[in-house]
């Protein structure tokens, strides 16, 4: 099937090149020349394990194509809407001028019969206003919301082998034509028996909110039990342990520490908190405003713990940073919390050294004023603290004995809980984290 991606940054440029590899004819549209000159050449433009392999076969394939120019989507059957909806700046809301340009943009290349699928992360209302746009201009044509579940460092994964697939159709024959293109554009995973949802426009957009407010909720509950162990001096990991075994609550995302950033969760319950407003249901989600608080509340704590440990001066302290990217695997440091303490930091006076496996080049643009390193040890050179603050498995592959040579003072606060203690303390360090009792 002859398919087009609107919008390859992170989501389209995974998404196209996954599509090609499932047999389809791909091109994708982006509009920012030089990154689709890039993605032609099979480089990545951003750092995702597998990726530039995906990149590489499904170009080498002949099936996937990239283009600055919208009329080169003109013949495809299914158009894939796959543009960013950041938040608004100074506001909550998420910034739709993205998305409703693409979707006005594709309108001069559409026929009776073509599919227009959003994958964007968009609040509720937003489709069902986009489809009166597309079935007013060019009847025939349909619009369904087919939202995007990927996880950066797993976005391959989880497009090619997702764990569901949630359609928002509009009722009546159109809406069963949707869902029969869609089953055939993704008949590999439908074939595997991956889930699917068939839902209303409303409900498809929620549920990538709601997951995303969910686990962020998650994040925040257990840091919040972080900040009461502190109080108490019961210990957070133990605490996390014992609730995880509990198969209504589950281990994963309990994890305390510095909390979420990127590009998705802060935006999305913001953005989500934003809409209820505006639906007059803002009371729903009033604990939402709580979890986002819980969770900048952790990067104060890091700066303040850090202080703490370098005997209560930060003024003149060396100061190592393991690890920028928001998470592992991923480059993206977009409200990136380990950033925002690193910053902190040398605002308050400490000399500090940030290092990185993949985002060393975007921080250097981002943010000059900090000083990024190649190697662990480079940053730990003469440090009188060590602060992991991205789990890479590089840093929790560490050897503490031959670390402890490189450094001034051997004082580490694990911001991540990814650090084996045991064997950290006995090579001599100090080791503090968030929510635990210093040893």
């Amino acid at each position: 099937m002859k398919l087009s991606v609107i919008g390859c940054g992170y989501l389209g440029a995974v998404h196209a090149a996954s599509m090609a590899e499932l047999g389809h004819d791909v091109v994708g549209i982006e509009v920012d020349v030089p990154k689709a000159q890039l993605l032609a050449a099979g480089k990545a433009p951003f750092h995702e394990p597998g990726f530039e392999e995906l990149l590489g076969r499904s170009l080498a394939s002949g099936r996937l194509r990239f283009s600055s120019d919208m009329a080169d989507a003109a013949g495809s059957a299914v158009h894939f809407v796959c543009v960013g909806t950041p938040q608004k700046r100074g506001e909550y809301a998420a910034d739709l001028r993205y998305v409703e340009a693409a979707t006005e943009a594709l309108l001069a290349v559409l026929e009776p019969g073509d599919l227009v699928v959003g994958k964007s992360t968009v609040p509720v209302g937003t489709a069902a206003r986009l489809a009166e746009l597309v079935e007013g201009k060019v009847p025939g044509a349909t619009l369904v919301w087919n939202p995007e579940f990927l996880r950066e460092g797993f976005a391959v994964q989880d497009t090619l082998h997702p764990d569901r697939l949630v359609y928002g159709v509009p009722a009546g024959a159109d809406g069963e034509r949707a869902r029969a293109v869609l089953d055939e554009v993704y008949a590999t995973i439908v074939a595997a028996g991956t889930p699917q949802v068939v839902t209303d426009y409303a409900t498809a957009e929620m549920v990538k909110t709601a997951a995303n407010s969910f686990l962020a909720t998650k994040i925040s509950f257990i840091n919040a039990m972080a900040e009461l162990c502190e109080a108490t001096g019961a210990d957070v990991k133990q605490l996390a342990d014992a609730i995880g075994y509990d198969d209504r609550i589950g281990r994963k995302f309990l994890n305390a520490g510095l909390g979420f950033g990127g590009g998705c969760l802060p935006k999305d319950i913001r953005a989500f908190m934003a809409r209820a407003g505006e639906l007059g249901a803002d009371q729903a989600l009033t604990f939402l405003r709580e979890v986002d608080n819980i969770n900048m509340r952790r990067r104060i704590r890091m700066v303040d713990l850090a202080r703490e440990v370098c005997d209560g001066s930060l003024v003149g302290k060396r100061i190592a940073v393991l690890g920028a990217a928001f998470k592992p695997d991923s480059d993206d440091i977009r409200d990136s919390p380990a950033l925002n303490v690193a910053a902190q930091l040398q605002l308050q006076g400490a000399s500090v050294r940030v290092t990185d496996p993949a985002a060393g080049d975007n921080i250097r643009r981002s943010w000059p004023q900090l000083d990024v390193v190649d190697t662990a040890e480079e940053a730990a050179e003469r440090a009188d603290a060590v602060l992991l603050l991205t789990e890479w498995k590089q840093f929790r592959e560490l050897d503490p004995v031959a670390f402890g040579t490189v450094v001034a003072k051997k004082r580490v606060l694990d911001g991540r809980q990814a650090l084996d203690r045991d064997a950290w303390e006995a090579a001599g360090w100090a080791y503090r984290a968030l929510g635990r009792r210093a040893g």
